[in-house]
C-alpha cells in the first residue's frame, strides 16, 4: 500500500519524502508479446526469442513504453491518498530509458515525492519513479509522474 495520506492537504508537508519500493514484478515474454500485439510494435528484438539470441542484448527485451506504462501500476503501491473525490493522472516529465529489461527479468518501482503544490481545487504531486532491474546497478527507466488529488 505504500505511504498513506489521510487527506490531500497532508501531502503539502511531505515534499521530499521517500515512498519506498514496490514488490518485484517479472517481465515475461508473454507480457512483452502481448504489449507488442496491442501497440503494433512487433519488432523482432521484442518478440522473436530465437533471433534476439544473436541480437545486441542476447535475448528479447521489453518495449521501453511497456516499462514506462508500468510506472502507473506502481503508483498505488507507492502512495495512497484518501479523502479524495478524484485522482487525476496529469502526465509525465523527465522520462528516460537507461537500460534494457530482458525477458524474464524482475523489476520494481522506487518513488520519491519530489514536488507538492496546491493547484486549483486540489493538490498536485510529482513522484520521481525509478524502475529498477533486479541485480543491475543501472535502472531501466526514470520518470516524474504528475498527479492531482481533488478532495
Amino acid at each position: 500500500m505504500g505511504v498513506v495520506f489521510d487527506i490531500p492537504e497532508a501531502l503539502l508537508d511531505a515534499e521530499g519524502r521517500d515512498l519506498g519500493h514496490t514488490e518485484w514484478m517479472t517481465i515475461d515474454q508473454d507480457r512483452i508479446t502481448a504489449f507488442g500485439q496491442t501497440t503494433g510494435d512487433m519488432q523482432w528484438i521484442h518478440v522473436d526469442p530465437e533471433r534476439a539470441k544473436d541480437g545486441p542484448f542476447g535475448a528479447t527485451i521489453a518495449h521501453g513504453y511497456l516499462t514506462l506504462s508500468l510506472v502507473n501500476s506502481f503508483m498505488p503501491d507507492l502512495i495512497t491518498v484518501k479523502g479524495v473525490s478524484s485522482g487525476l493522472n496529469i502526465g509525465l516529465d523527465k522520462v528516460r530509458f537507461l537500460a534494457p529489461v530482458k525477458a524474464g527479468s524482475r523489476i520494481r518501482g522506487h518513488g520519491v515525492l519530489s514536488k507538492v503544490e496546491a493547484k486549483g481545487d486540489g493538490v498536485q504531486t510529482t513522484v520521481d519513479v525509478t524502475v529498477e532491474i533486479e541485480g543491475h546497478d543501472k535502472p531501466a527507466c526514470i520518470a516524474a509522474a504528475i498527479s492531482r488529488y481533488i478532495p
